[in-house]
């Protein structure tokens, strides 16, 4: 396995260029401070370089939260139990898909790898060498979202990079039509980053679909909102999704 100070040494780190379209994004986004640690360890187990964005992510922010809070983009932030840290905003990349203790050649996110949640439970997944072998759409390297108005896999046709270029650049307006109501932003800019809104009528159903403004919303641990996509998938349409993230656990 090539160690922290080789994924770095690269001549076009990533991160001045995200840095830029940060600068220039037409939707708010607040960098949150990373943990050295925390970073080493999460990017030595991801093997890749910081000339990527996701390397670069996981180097130099402890996450982002993106248009309000609506998104949010796992990173490496300090260590410790979730809730039980001052300055705790969201978990870590490597918290939320399992990490092991240490970097280890055996251990691989091998249908994909979680890298945000947005607050509807909606999960964003970069698929593995894999994902057919989770029944799970697109090629190796490309993004996949699971709706959480449909309880769906669906393609994002694009890398990492192109995916958090497009949000950046206000994408999730036009890709969450239908899902946001009047006020949307003073219910989800302050919400803590293992939780999320839980609708009645679901979202899934028809009565939602067709007045979303008449549902009523709570907040509830994103552990609850994942895991009830996962049964209600598996009670409509036998599938089984496989890990939507785990929360709860270590932040890093």
């Amino acid at each position: 396995m090539r160690l922290f100070e080789n994924l770095t040494a690269t001549p076009r780190p990533a991160w001045p260029e995200l840095q830029k379209l940060v600068d220039e994004a037409s939707v708010s986004v607040e960098i949150l401070d990373p943990d050295d640690a925390t970073s080493r360890r999460t990017l030595e187990q991801l093997q890749v370089t910081t000339a990527s964005y996701l390397g670069a992510v996981v180097v130099h922010t402890g996450g982002l939260l993106i248009d309000h809070g609506w998104l949010r983009v796992y990173g490496s932030p300090a260590p410790g139990v979730f809730g039980q840290v001052s300055d705790a905003r969201l978990p870590g990349l490597a918290a939320v898909n399992d990490f092991p203790p240490a970097p280890t050649a055996d251990w691989s996110a091998a249908l994909g790898l979680v890298v945000a949640h947005d607050v509807l439970g909606g999960t964003f997944v970069l698929n593995g060498t894999d994902p057919a072998a989770g029944g799970r759409p697109g090629k190796p390297g490309e993004m996949i979202y699971l709706a959480p108005d449909t309880v769906q896999w669906e393609r994002l046709e694009g890398g990492h990079a192109a995916w958090l270029a497009w949000v950046l650049d206000g994408g999730l307006t036009d890709f969450t039509e239908g899902l946001r109501w009047d006020g949307w932003e003073a219910e989800t800019r302050d919400l803590s980053g293992d939780s999320g809104l839980n609708f009645f009528p679901p979202l899934w159903t028809r009565e939602a679909h067709e007045d979303l403004a008449a549902t009523s919303r709570a907040v509830v641990p994103m552990s609850e909102l994942v895991g009830l996509a996962r049964s209600t998938a598996a009670q409509i349409d036998g599938v089984d999704l496989g890990t939507l993230g785990t929360f709860g656990g270590p932040l890093g």
